[in-house]
């Protein structure tokens, strides 16, 4: 895992093998097929202890729960849930965010077309088998427009906008947009793409 890091600056650590607590428990889950408490405590149990994250929450009564409990920690994060249920910054709607930062929690609503950001429904995000989800990953690589891409700007922006250390007084969707704009560079420059293939290159070594 550290040298695939190392290699291709991204790597997947699953939760089982690094978090021995969820390990007893992951079989469990599988069985019962619903939503447990251990969704939500896998954010604020990461065995990484990140300082800075962005999270989507689905149930819209533990989002302010999970960011206070970040705040307390001292953490920088936007806790996010799409106001049609969906656990992300949504294209379909309004989403919530509660951002936090310095020990404080501040809840807006944010709209996707505030930062250009065209709604589209939500048929047009859903994903099927693993060879289709990957050739839709390839296909917004490389470029592909549309709701797919939006989403994937959008949520990379929350992690952005988290990752600030000196915000300012910037309006929070002002600082969305500009991680959008980032994130799109990202990929329209080809260094998403470069570092996709690096990580497929470093797993298959």
């Amino acid at each position: 895992m550290v040298e695939v890091a190392e290699e291709a600056g991204i790597t997947f650590c699953f939760a089982v093998k690094f978090h021995p607590s969820l390990r007893h428990v992951a079989s469990a889950r599988r069985e019962l097929g619903v939503a447990t408490p251990f969704n939500l405590l896998g954010p604020l149990t990461n065995p990484a202890k990140v300082t800075c994250q962005a999270t989507g929450v689905a149930d819209a009564r533990m989002a302010p729960i999970i960011a206070g409990v970040l705040a307390e920690r001292g953490s920088s994060a936007l806790v996010v849930r799409g106001d049609d249920g969906l656990d992300e910054l949504t294209v379909t709607t309004t989403s919530q965010v509660w951002e936090v930062r310095d020990g404080a929690v501040r809840q807006e609503t944010f709209d996707p077309r505030d930062v250009g950001v065209e709604r589209a429904p939500v048929e047009a995000l859903r994903g099927a088998d693993a060879s289709y989800n990957a050739d839709v990953a390839r296909r917004l690589l490389a470029g592909e427009r549309g709701p797919v891409r939006d989403a994937v700007l959008l949520n990379s922006a929350a992690a952005l906008v988290a990752l600030e250390r000196e915000p300012g007084d910037k309006p929070l969707t002002d600082r969305i947009g500009a991680g959008v704009a980032r994130a799109a560079e990202s990929i329209d420059s080809g260094a998403a793409r470069d570092v996709l293939e690096r990580w497929v290159r470093a797993t298959h070594a």
